[in-house]
């Protein structure tokens, strides 16, 4: 069904009619399924729907030029781009709308994203990447509006390193860089701060890169009038359209009813990003939406009368039927036939849908209430068994939840039982969710040979008597080795380049690797992160830095809903183990706080959080993650970049395991856990602690998500029978966390004899200065007096109290 490129090269005229016939097939295939999709939306069969009707033909257009190798990255009005080349099916179409759970039949998310969202495989079952080279790619799409453009600014990045740098083995992921990443975008959504933000760095970056702008002239009920200065984004982006004098955009209007100009524009587009590695914007006019925004309303509640007319004059397909006519390319009777032809195909490819989804779901309906009947004979509650057995058997079309919930509740009448059916239905309750929780919830975090739980530690080795250096040049020296051993790793951010980050971790590294692989950013987090996520969907190994923890909140929507999901949504299929290197811990400030743990460990499942407490474990989980294929974030601390530690002899192979707790102070009155800086004055404490016959055990935490895979701490606690947190992050943030992870999951109640507590920062920021430090976070004199506290309430005779 792949559209074919329409070209000035010669044809025979009945080769450029089949060309164009196919297209429109195309077309209204994708129409009647969103037509026959909202259908099935409104009688309860689907829970939401979101389609492309009105798009049809500029998404025809973009498919034509759409080339192996080239990257989508779009939102939820794409269906028509997917069908044209190849990667969308009826049958697939309908499998989203359902939520069907198997990969083979669902490939765009597997019922985990409301159809409308799609992604192409990127991966081979173990993990390893295809070869992109040699198929259509598209990224996988969320629904947050604007928020697939900072990738998209990273897919087209990637075109560009792999044209400069010859070092690096491509053949995989480019020939040359001649690959375009393709972005749509409604025209409402260019209202968001993410379209403009990409917008000014893929002008400054100058890559190969298309945004499309479907204009319909609507952002749900608002009208565009509300949405855009001049109610047109490309006549204010003109300031972005490039002269003679310097860089900037090629910037293309079109009719999204004009299926030739379409067709000649989208060449046209083509040709100046893939030869020229220039961006292109091409702002799609006069488009229609003849379904209103969704599922969840009707378009005739804010259209005018007139507006409405028009649509219906100017709906694309319904235009391209009269140019096809017109121009002799078919006639009427013909389009019509083909048009009746195809409302059977999408009719049977639903069909086909529905039967793939619902009949297992029967299946294990029938089975259940086979198994109820069975127990409801052997119960002394069986007449309630068999009313919930019939209430489910009655059921045309059951959900899973239906058939689990039913066989859950039928348990509770035979708790007092001892027979065989009721075994029976303990076996087939634990199977079906041992069958179908992962459905709903693997893939998390990678489930490769090269996950993160896989790679193990390697310690840091030592002369006799080590150089005592600062912090900063254990990293910078390690940064060295993985930028020699590893072609395809790069690093870019603010400050990143020329001066070697604010803290001269990468000192002299631009110059030793050049402008492409240590690249300075401007000041734009977002894309910063957008960047990452688009060069490692394209097999690189980037460091996107965040100069400091608290500016990460810019890029945190990214984080959340892009890349911490990204794995999941996609159920392996995409990867994109990004690196995000910053630096927080006892900043002084409101602005500068450095510790957001809390909201960042809830926001960001998916991604691992590491919070090294010196430069040396820093850069041993550095290498570590380059060794994986997980994604993660690495807080360094701030202030220990001219604290002196040994220099390792083994920078660029030594390795801090991730989920490992480590023993740093042994003791047997308390055990003490925290991480980051905090935890050096916690060691300071340790040592004053002593002079008053107080031995405390020091747990650094140094990985956050995950935590403590072995359950270190609560082995600690079963020697101490005492336990306290110590956290820089607000009171009921990360410290609430790790408390739940030593409580409940590590079952440390059983072997504690006093309330375990948590020392956190005050309720607010931290007020500037260093007074605003002492008086804002916990300080060496209030860990000191919290523990002897707790060791007070213990034993008040030898531990007298330090305040009446």
């Amino acid at each position: 069904m792949q559209t074919d490129t329409v070209t000035n090269s010669a044809i025979s005229f009945e080769d450029f009619k089949d060309q164009i016939i196919n297209d429109y097939k195309i077309a209204v295939t994708s129409r009647e399924c969103s037509l026959l999709g909202r259908r099935e939306v409104l009688t309860g069969k689907a829970k939401f729907g979101i389609f492309g009707g009105g798009k049809e033909l500029p998404q025809l257009a973009m498919a034509k030029v759409f080339e192996n190798g080239d990257f989508r990255s779009g939102y939820y009005r794409d269906q028509t781009f997917m069908m044209a080349i190849d990667e969308l099916t009826i049958e697939q179409f309908f499998a989203g709308l359902y939520a069907h759970v198997d990969i083979e039949v669902e490939p765009m998310s597997a019922g985990r994203q409301m159809g409308g969202h799609f992604v192409t495989h990127s991966l081979n079952e173990d993990g390893s990447w295809k070869n992109l080279t040699q198929q259509k790619n598209s990224s996988a799409d969320i629904s947050p509006t604007a928020a697939q453009m900072p990738r998209l600014l990273g897919l087209a990045q990637a075109s560009k390193v792999y044209r400069h740098l010859n070092d690096i083995d491509s053949h995989k992921f480019s020939k040359n860089g001649n690959e375009v990443a393709w972005g749509t975008i409604g025209n409402a959504s260019t209202s968001e701060g993410l379209f403009f933000e990409t917008i000014n760095a893929a002008g400054v970056l100058q890559v190969p890169m298309v945004v499309s702008v479907w204009d319909d002239e609507y952002g749900i009920s608002v009208h565009a009038k509300h949405q855009t200065t001049k109610e047109n984004i490309s006549e204010i982006l003109k300031g972005f359209q490039r002269d003679e004098h310097g860089n900037g955009y090629e910037i293309l209007v079109v009719n999204g009813w004009d299926y030739p100009a379409l067709i000649e524009t989208y060449q046209k587009a083509s040709k100046i990003a893939r030869e020229e590695h220039v961006p292109v914007l091409v702002h799609v006019q006069q488009l229609t939406q003849p379904q209103g925004h969704s599922t969840s309303g009707s378009h005739e509640r804010y259209k005018t009368q007139e507006r409405l007319v028009w649509e219906t004059e100017h709906d694309c397909i319904a235009k391209m039927k009269e140019w096809m006519i017109a121009n002799g390319i078919a006639e009427d009777a013909e389009l019509t036939a083909i048009d009746k032809e195809i409302k059977k195909q999408v009719r049977l490819g639903k069909k086909n849908a529905w039967s793939a989804f619902i009949e297992p779901i029967i299946a294990e309906q029938k089975e259940l209430v086979s198994l109820l009947d069975t127990l409801s004979k052997e119960s002394t509650n069986g007449v309630f068994i068999e009313k919930i057995a019939v209430g489910l058997s009655q059921l045309d079309e059951p959900n899973r939840k239906d058939v689990i919930a039913t066989a859950r509740k039928a348990l509770r009448y035979c708790i007092g039982d001892a027979t065989a059916a009721k075994t029976s239905l303990q076996n087939w309750i634990n199977d079906y969710f041992n069958t179908y929780q992962p459905k709903y919830s693997s893939h998390l975090y990678s489930e490769t040979k090269n996950k993160l739980a896989n790679i193990k530690e390697i310690k840091a080795s030592y002369d006799d008597n080590p150089e005592l250096v600062d912090g900063r040049i254990i990293l910078r020296d390690n940064f060295d080795k993985l930028f020699e051993n590893n072609q395809e790793v790069l690093v870019f951010g603010e400050d990143s380049g020329t001066i070697g980050d604010v803290n001269q971790g990468l000192e002299g590294l631009q110059e030793k690797y050049g402008d492409i692989r240590v690249a300075d950013a401007g000041i734009r987090e977002a894309t910063i992160l957008g960047q990452g996520i688009g060069l490692a969907l394209r097999g690189l190994r980037p460091i996107a830095e965040i100069q400091y923890l608290d500016y990460i909140l810019y890029a945190l929507q990214t984080m959340s809903d892009d890349l911490a999901t990204l794995q999941y949504r996609t159920v392996g299929k995409q990867k994109a183990p990004v690196i995000v290197r910053t630096r927080g811990h006892r900043l002084e400030g409101i602005w500068h706080s450095g510790s957001q743990m809390g909201g960042l460990i809830h926001l960001l499942r998916g991604i691992h959080i590491l919070v090294p407490r010196n430069m040396t474990k820093a850069a041993g989980f550095y290498n570590t993650l380059i060794a994986s294929d997980e994604p993660a974030l690495v807080v360094e601390c701030l202030n220990g970049y001219r604290l002196k530690e040994p220099l390792p002899t083994n920078l660029g192979t030594l390795r801090t395991p991730v989920g490992k707790v480590e023993t740093v102070k042994e003791g047997s009155d308390i055990t003490v856990v925290s991480y980051g800086s905090t935890l050096r004055i916690v060691e300071q404490v340790a040592k004053e602690l002593l002079e008053v016959d107080i031995n405390i055990e020091v747990i650094d935490i140094q990985s956050l998500l995950p935590f403590d895979l072995d359950h270190d701490i609560v082995k600690s606690i079963i020697k101490t029978n005492r336990l306290l947190i110590i956290d820089e992050d607000v009171p009921g943030g990360a410290s609430a966390y790790i408390l739940q992870e030593i409580l409940e999951k590590q079952d440390a109640y059983e072997y504690l004899d006093s309330k375990p507590q948590t020392l956190t920062a005050k309720a607010h920021r931290p007020a500037y200065g260093t007074d605003g430090d002492y008086f804002s976070k916990p300080s060496a004199e209030d860990i000191f007096e919290k523990i002897y506290q707790i060791m007070h309430e213990a034993a008040p005779n030898k531990y007298p109290a330090l305040f009446n």
